[in-house]
C-alpha cells in the first residue's frame, strides 16, 4: 500500500482517480478548496463518497496559498509516493473574465506542490493539463509534439506555465513528472459547465440546447474511468513526458445531440448562436504515447458511457437537474 497526496479530490477527474486507488488498497490524503466555480452540490456529492472509505482523509486547502506548504507538512505522513494534482480552475470561456484566478490556481498553486516536492524529497509528481493547448494552426490529431505555445485563452496560457514550471522541477531536482493533456471527458457526477452534462440536463428538462455555430465543430470524448485509470497508470517513472489522454472516440456536437436524444427519449430544442473565437474546432487525440508508454487504451465505448451519464443523471435527477449549466 502506498500513500498518495492528490489534490482538487472533490473534483470530477480527481474523485475518480481516488476511488479507483482505495479500491486497489492505497491511502490518500485528499485537499479541495471547494470553490464556488460551479455548483458545489456537484463537489459535495462526490467528496461524501470518498469519506465513506477508511483510507480517506480530507483536508479543505488552497493549493494557490503559499501556507499550504506548512499545512502539508503537519497532516501528511512521511512516505507520500507522490502528488497528484487534479486542482484546476477549468473552463475556456470563463477564462477571459477572471484570468487572474486560472494564474493563482493553475500556476501558482502548482508551483507550490512542486516546491513541496523538493522540500520533503517526493520523487513522483503527475499534472492535470489540457489538450486546449493544441493551436488551431496544427493537424488534429493533434500529437504531443504539436505547437502548444500558441494557446487561445487564458486558461490554456495558464496550464502551459505549469508545465514549464514542472519541468524546471525535473530539470533541477530530478522530479519525476506525468503531464496529462486531458480532452474532453465525460461521465457521471460531470462538470456541469462541459457540453455532455449540459446538454443530457437541457434535453431531459426540455429547455433549449445552446449550440454554438452550425453543430459541425467535433469533440474527442474518453469516458471518466478510462481516463482516471489512465492518470493511475502514469505513476510509473518517465522523467519528465507529456502524454495525450483521452479524444478516441470523435463526433460532432449534433452527432452527439442526436445520441443523447435516442437514450432520454426526448427531442431537444436546439438554438444555435455564433461560435466563440475560445473555442476550438476540434480536439482528436493521437495517443500513441499513451499506449507506448503507459500500456493505455480506452475501454469504454461511447453508448455505453452515455447510458451510464444518463442512468446517473435519471437517479439523481431530483436535484441535479437544478444544477446551473452555465
Amino acid at each position: 500500500m502506498s500513500s498518495y497526496l492528490l489534490t482538487g479530490a472533490a473534483g470530477f477527474i480527481a474523485y475518480r482517480v481516488t476511488e479507483m486507488l482505495l479500491e486497489a488498497g492505497h491511502r490518500v490524503y485528499g485537499v479541495d478548496n471547494l470553490n464556488d466555480a460551479y455548483d458545489v452540490r456537484l463537489k459535495t456529492y462526490r467528496l461524501g463518497r470518498l469519506q465513506q472509505h477508511p483510507e480517506f482523509s480530507f483536508k479543505k486547502m488552497d493549493i494557490a496559498d503559499r501556507a499550504i506548504l506548512e499545512d502539508l507538512q503537519n497532516w501528511l505522513p512521511d512516505d507520500v509516493a507522490g502528488v497528484i494534482n487534479l486542482a484546476a480552475r477549468a473552463g475556456v470561456r470563463t477564462s477571459l473574465t477572471d484570468p487572474w484566478v486560472y494564474v493563482d490556481t493553475n500556476m501558482t498553486g502548482t508551483l507550490n506542490l512542486l516546491e513541496f516536492c523538493r522540500q520533503h524529497k517526493i520523487r513522483k509528481f503527475i499534472l492535470a493539463s489540457t489538450s486546449s493547448l493544441y493551436a488551431e494552426e496544427s493537424e488534429p490529431p493533434f500529437s504531443e509534439e504539436d505547437d502548444s505555445s500558441h494557446p487561445l485563452q487564458p486558461y490554456a496560457a495558464s496550464k502551459k506555465g505549469a508545465e514549464v514550471m514542472a519541468y524546471v522541477y525535473h530539470h533541477l531536482y530530478d522530479l519525476d513528472v506525468t503531464v496529462l493533456r486531458y480532452f474532453t471527458v465525460y461521465g457521471p457526477a460531470g462538470r456541469p459547465d462541459m457540453v455532455m452534462f449540459r446538454f443530457c440536463q437541457w434535453i431531459a428538462e426540455g429547455r433549449p440546447v445552446i449550440v454554438n455555430g452550425d453543430g459541425e465543430q467535433s469533440r474527442g470524448f474518453t469516458y471518466l474511468d478510462d481516463i482516471a485509470r489512465g492518470t493511475i497508470q502514469a505513476l510509473k517513472p518517465v522523467g519528465y513526458q507529456i502524454i495525450n489522454l483521452g479524444g478516441h472516440e470523435v463526433i460532432t456536437i449534433n452527432q452527439l445531440i442526436s445520441m443523447l436524444e435516442k437514450r432520454i427519449g426526448k427531442k431537444a430544442q436546439v438554438v444555435h448562436q455564433p461560435f466563440h473565437k475560445a473555442d476550438v474546432r476540434t480536439n482528436k487525440a493521437d495517443t500513441t504515447l499513451a499506449q507506448e508508454i503507459l500500456d493505455w487504451k480506452p475501454q469504454v465505448r461511447l453508448e455505453e458511457g452515455i447510458s451510464h451519464l444518463v442512468d446517473w443523471y435519471m437517479q439523481e435527477r431530483s436535484w441535479v437537474s437544478q444544477v446551473e449549466t452555465p
